[in-house]
């Protein structure tokens, strides 16, 4: 049985992670952190639960020398936030990137699949290009795509080809988040008005990427040849819009109330932004105390429209196809909120 090491496994896309690689027949070794991560049962796979810390080399080397080695690495885990300080992404996105690489180095692990984001090409309109014709840019000084590039980087500089792959998931959507839709949420919650901001009036595509299509994702980058080496943009084939989103999400989990849009100008969300961002950085929040952060105020009003192709192909070569958006929103109805 092949076996695999899932990093943060407690968490929104390493749990499902972990469920993938164990239906697939994997052994799955969870490394959990501080919380405790959610037991199933792994048939036909297996599941044992380590615990440990991504960013500390030795728990790791640990993690390998308990498992007699991995086939892969999945790594989940990070600091997944458009707030705080600096240095708490370096340990969190950058280091157990690092430590992995070694352990690649060291023979102890085969292939290591990093999830990484397509904040990786900077927040501004594109116009569905694909990965290799977009370059890597922080475009507003944010630490979360600044060490997410730093660790792409370090694997490509470090590492063969066939000893990694790179997904990059856009906006992780599904039952069980905990903190992408409940952000959107909270506000709804507090207003009659969904708030646009800027030329686009909401319009903007949304990168939705539901959460089973990026476990999937990490598993065909640790299980496909074709994968090897590559970066893959986890994006929905469906467009949504902002606004759409919004409107889908409150009919979920609002569907007594009734929103009208309003757009602000951009200015007005820029300055705002700033604000939050700068009180909730001297804080070292784990998220905004308020929205729209500067980072989120552009995340929602540009339009992030990137190529899906490649992963299509991936999914295509191993016979799977892709959750759609209407899938995704009857779980959303169908199973209890978290």
């Amino acid at each position: 049985m092949k076996k695999v090491l899932v990093t943060g496994a407690a968490g929104f896309i390493g749990g499902y992670c972990a469920r993938e690689f164990a239906a697939r027949g994997w052994h799955v070794f969870a490394l959990e952190h501080r919380t405790p991560m959610a037991k199933f049962e792994p048939g036909p796979g297996a599941l044992t639960v380590l615990r440990g810390d991504a960013s500390d080399g030795a728990s790791l080397g640990d993690a390998a020398r308990a498992a007699g080695g991995f086939d892969a690495a999945a790594h989940c885990a990070g600091r997944a936030s458009d707030v705080g300080r600096r240095e708490e992404f370096r340990r969190a996105n950058l280091e157990p990137v690092r430590h992995l690489a070694g352990l690649v180095r060291a023979g102890a692990v085969g292939r290591v699949v990093f999830v990484s984001s397509t904040d990786v090409y900077g927040l501004r309109d594109f116009s569905g290009e694909a990965e290799d014709a977009l370059p890597l840019q922080d475009n507003l000084g944010n630490p979360y795509p600044e060490f997410k590039i730093a660790a792409e980087r370090l694997l490509r500089e470090e590492l063969p080809p066939e000893k990694y792959c790179i997904i990059r998931p856009a906006a992780v959507w599904g039952h069980g988040d905990k903190t992408f839709a409940p952000r959107i949420l909270d506000f709804l919650k507090l207003t009659p008005w969904i708030i646009h901001f800027g030329r686009w009036r909401g319009a903007n595509r949304w990168p939705l990427a539901h959460v089973r299509n990026v476990a999937a994702a990490v598993l065909l980058g640790a299980e496909a040849a074709a994968a090897a080496g590559l970066a893959v943009n986890v994006i929905d084939s469906e467009r949504t819009s902002a606004d759409e989103f919004y409107r889908l999400l409150a009919s979920v989990y609002l569907p007594e109330r009734s929103f009208k849009s309003v757009t602000l100008p951009f200015a007005a969300g820029r300055a705002l932004g700033t604000g939050i961002t700068a009180v909730s950085n001297l804080l070292n929040l784990d998220r905004p105390f308020m929205d729209p952060s500067l980072y989120a105020l552009y995340a929602a009003n540009c339009s992030l429209d990137f190529d899906n192709t490649r992963l299509k192909d991936l999914f295509a070569g191993a016979g799977r196809a892709l959750v759609t958006r209407a899938e995704g929103i009857d779980e959303l109805r169908r199973l209890p909120a978290l």
